[in-house]
């Protein structure tokens, strides 16, 4: 990223990405180290998972953590990179006054943009089962005292509705609309199961579409080339940098278990010099000595 690019706000920057010829994939973190990963791989964007967020506490994607623990996982994966952080702000903690605190936190902290959806709460994962919905006027006034929350601080408003599963396509389509007409600037309509689907989407609803493409997930995979030319502006891939990361450590306790050292899986693992590149440390330590501390 140029100094230019660095001195633009990152909602501002986000805003451009989305108005630009290309589309906006930004993998999905659940922490500082892993944000800066993605932000030095050269993607533009990172998104903060709410499932990811939770799983990384020990804890299912079952609406589980409230505004305050979200609020503290986000802040290390905010601090630690320059580039825009797309949050999940889930059903914005309870109703249209929690969902309007909510924002302002989010907004604090410096996220380009933050989405909300319309389930019932406590929430569950877009691609579990037996989800529920809140009324379709519950959900715009939700967007409404958001959208006036965010007013000003240019953060990007993104409405998800996961009516498919619950509702069916077309009741997805006339929330998704009523969900524009709220204020919200992305839409994201949550778990398509076809690429017909997919493409009844993108061809349907006006404006940006956000749509989440995971491994193993109920929506089949697209490259994100035809997303983009299907009208698609921002890719999220919430979940597979932390399956991926869960399947090396268990590799490594496994080769601990039986060895007593990752010996075995050295040729899996970064070197110690390469991790400390990775966090900065000889910046740190020069500003130490700048600093004598």
């Amino acid at each position: 990223m140029s100094a230019t690019q660095a001195a633009i706000p990152a909602a501002a920057r986000l805003r451009e990405l989305i108005e630009g010829d290309e589309v906006v994939v930004a993998p999905g973190v659940f922490d500082g180290l892993s944000a800066r990963l993605v932000e030095q791989a050269g993607f533009p964007a990172v998104y903060a998972s709410g499932g990811a967020l939770a799983r990384s506490g020990g804890l299912p994607d079952l609406g589980l953590l409230g505004l305050g623990e979200v609020v503290d996982r986000l802040r290390p994966i905010v601090e630690a990179v320059s580039i825009p952080v797309i949050a999940d702000a889930d059903t914005g903690y309870g109703n249209a006054l929690n969902t309007r605190r909510a924002a302002q936190e989010f907004a604090r902290l410096g996220v380009a943009a933050l989405h909300l959806e319309d389930q019932t709460f406590p929430k569950r994962c877009g691609h579990l089962d037996d989800k529920s919905l809140v009324p379709v006027e519950e959900m715009a006034q939700k967007l409404r005292a958001a959208g006036e929350a965010l007013e000003g601080s240019g953060v990007v408003l993104i409405a998800r509705t996961d009516a498919i599963a619950v509702e069916g396509l077309e009741a997805a389509f006339e929330r998704a609309e009523r969900y524009g007409e709220a204020g919200a600037d992305v839409l994201f309509v949550e778990a398509p199961e076809s690429e017909a689907q997919i493409e009844a989407i993108a061809e349907r609803l006006p404006g940006p579409k956000l749509i989440n493409m995971f491994q193993g997930g109920k929506t089949p995979l697209v490259p994100a080339g035809r997303l983009a030319e299907l009208g698609y502006r921002i890719v999220i891939i919430p979940s597979d940098l932390q399956r991926a990361a869960v399947w090396a450590m268990q590799r490594t306790l496994e080769a601990i278990g039986e060895d007593g050292s990752s010996a075995a899986q050295a040729e899996r693992m970064i070197s110690f010099n390469e991790r400390e590149e990775i966090v900065g440390t000889a910046g740190y330590l020069d500003l130490g000595e700048r600093y004598g501390a």
